[in-house]
């Protein structure tokens, strides 16, 4: 898709509200993107969409307004392996921040060393957008980044795709899947999907973000539906789960997400402030090694 092609997209709602209740003392936001300005970071030829700004600075306040403290910059598929909006973002907030990166499998040992100084702790496969890396690259950048102590992060759609699966049970490095493998919940958790990728959490093979519900539900705010995959999700491998938000919520259409709503959210799926607590502080501290 070319530039004059790539549609735009909303940006997030500009007066989060708070959580009805506070988040514990470190909580990570573990998934979002920043944008521009387009002229400093200019959007990949090829995409899928084209979002408007969403600053450092929007971020932050989101965060405040939340109760995070610490956060996980994921590389969008817009701006292909210039990684320099999401580094320059981790960069700022001296050590609060960490990053999901996105490179070419002829990447140099002294870039990929670079990026993990800066606070880079994974590669994100995106499969669902233009701009993403191949699922061909995958075994040349495991091998790459697997001295790093990095992960693979993969955003697709499991209930299409349950064959990939096993292309991540056969990854040397962790494993990390975004928004609950964009698991629908009409499809329940019968569907080969869903038994695969809880398959592969009770291995111990991966690590799943309860994140993107919004992205899943085919219902309305406060996305209920979701609750039995978020659930089943936490329950097979509780050790190895995390949160975000997916601030700003790009290439969606729908009335968009209150990230107080989203968090709120987390609360209904795990109304145990302990288990909780794993969730948003434990688990994130040993994934991207606060």
């Amino acid at each position: 898709m070319s530039i004059g092609e790539a549609p735009s997209c909303p940006g997030p709602d500009p007066l989060p509200r708070p959580p009805r209740e506070r988040l514990p003392a470190g909580s990570v936001d573990c998934h979002s993107h920043i944008f521009g300005p387009v002229d400093r970071y200019p959007y990949a030829a090829v995409r899928g969409y084209t979002p408007p700004d969403a600053s450092l600075a929007d971020y932050r306040r989101m965060l405040d307004t939340m109760g995070f403290t610490r956060a996980v910059v994921v590389q969008p598929s817009v701006l292909g392996t210039d990684n320099r909006a999401t580094m320059d973002a981790v960069a700022a907030m001296g050590g609060a921040f960490r990053a999901v990166v996105v490179v070419d499998p002829g990447i140099s040992d002294a870039e990929l060393a670079a990026l993990d100084a800066g606070g880079a702790r994974g590669v994100r496969f995106n499969l669902n957008n233009p701009g993403g890396l191949s699922l061909e690259a995958v075994d040349a950048v495991a091998r790459r980044i697997a001295p790093f102590g990095w992960h693979l992060q993969f955003f697709a759609d499991l209930n299409a795709r349950p064959e990939l699966v096993e292309v991540m049970r056969r990854q040397p490095v962790p494993v990390v899947v975004d928004h609950m493998g964009h698991l629908r919940p009409e499809r329940g958790l019968a569907d080969p999907g869903a038994k695969a990728l809880l398959g592969l959490l009770e291995e111990g093979r991966a690590w799943v973000k309860i994140s993107g519900a919004y992205r899943c539900s085919s219902a309305p705010v406060p996305y209920q539906d979701t609750t039995a995959i978020a659930r089943a999700l936490v329950e097979a491998a509780p050790d190895r789960v995390v949160f975000g938000t997916d601030w700003p919520h790009p290439d969606y259409h729908r009335p968009m997400p209150n990230d107080g709503d989203l968090v709120d959210l987390l609360l209904d799926w795990v109304p145990d402030a302990a288990l909780r607590r794993r969730i948003l502080v434990d688990n994130p501290e040993r994934l991207y090694r606060f």
